[in-house]
């Protein structure tokens, strides 16, 4: 049963990532790729180092080399292909198995097959030939590299890894970049959690892989954070999104000064105000910024401020309780 007839109703299709997920039973089917080429106008762009990020003209050929490694136990049979993607309102949505779009039509995979040992890698081409009658437009994909195997009772277990396309047509320069980043608000949640939140809107031509950074100071007692690495859905054109970027515990309600850096490639924002985790909040201001670093995840506040806090605190209440002397 070829790997694009998977009926057995054991998973659902991966999103693309660096690496598959070993098989439930039986040796490991895992399969890993990596992008190996970005364009040079795109050396500063950091999505172009993760994805097959480009503008071109109708018409136009463009080829990237990626890298295929078989992490599993035993030597694997690597398929190599290109399907279907959209970007909605849930993000960037991925279409089952080797189901076709238009822009998956114009990709080819070479090798587009390849026996491989445990552990060993194997380059490819990916050529993307544009036709001259393409329609202007952002187009998505994503190349996969899929391995397969059976367990004792030969029911087929399929892994893949993707690389995302974005592909820009039209013609002269590429669709202006851009987002707008709300006021910041905060908030605690019922089980304590506090929260910081903000409205982000594409302004621009092309969708947006957001991630960034929120730093706190200035809170009572001159508490700071360390930063906090956040990471957004992928936001269509004209989309939006709500940020929440929950945040340690034991943060005291505030107020703090909160600014967060968010980014897309190149393109990059910013905004920053006054919030509470229990009170008023002050709208932030939004601008633009160019300064580099993109990050992405979770956070935790310093520890050693909070301990400090605390301790003050203890010290402070254990000086009340001390007997008044009498006179």
């Amino acid at each position: 049963m070829p790997a694009a007839d998977r009926r057995d109703g054991r998973s659902k299709p991966p999103q693309p990532t660096g690496s598959a997920s070993p098989s439930p039973s039986g040796p490991a089917v895992s399969v890993g790729v990596r992008l190996l080429d970005a364009p040079v106008n795109r050396r500063d762009d950091s999505r172009a180092h993760k994805y097959i990020v480009d503008h071109v003209k109708p018409g136009t050929t463009i080829k990237r080399r990626i890298v295929v490694k078989n992490s599993s136990e035993v030597q694997r049979k690597v398929a190599l292909y290109a399907a279907a993607a959209t970007v909605t309102k849930k993000g960037f949505v991925i279409a089952p198995d080797r189901t076709e779009n238009e822009l998956s039509s114009w990709i080819r995979v070479e090798p587009d097959e390849e026996a491989l040992a445990a552990g060993e890698e194997v380059e490819a081409l990916v050529t993307i030939r544009v036709p001259r009658a393409a329609e202007a437009g952002e187009r998505y994909a994503v190349v996969w590299a899929e391995i397969s195997g059976t367990d004792g009772q030969q029911i087929r277990n399929v892994g893949r890894a993707g690389i995302r396309v974005y592909l820009s047509v039209g013609p002269g320069g590429e669709p202006p970049s851009g987002f707008q980043i709300g006021p910041l608000t905060g908030l605690r949640e019922p089980d304590g959690t506090p929260v910081v939140t903000a409205d982000v809107r594409n302004t621009g031509k092309r969708a947006l892989d957001l991630a960034g950074e929120l730093r706190l100071a200035d809170g009572p007692g001159g508490l700071s954070t360390d930063p906090v690495r956040v990471e957004a859905a992928t936001l269509p054109l004209n989309g939006s999104t709500t940020v929440r970027i929950a945040l340690d515990s034991r943060l005291p309600d505030g107020p703090w000064s909160a600014k967060l850096d968010l980014a897309s490639g190149w393109t990059k924002r910013s905004a920053s105000g006054r919030v509470s985790f229990g009170g008023a909040t002050v709208p932030a201001a939004a601008s633009a910024d160019r300064s580099s670093g993109v990050l992405a995840g979770g956070l935790v506040a310093s520890g050693l401020v909070l301990a400090l806090l605390f301790g003050f605190a203890y010290r402070r209440r254990s000086q009340q309780r001390e007997p008044v002397p009498q006179g």
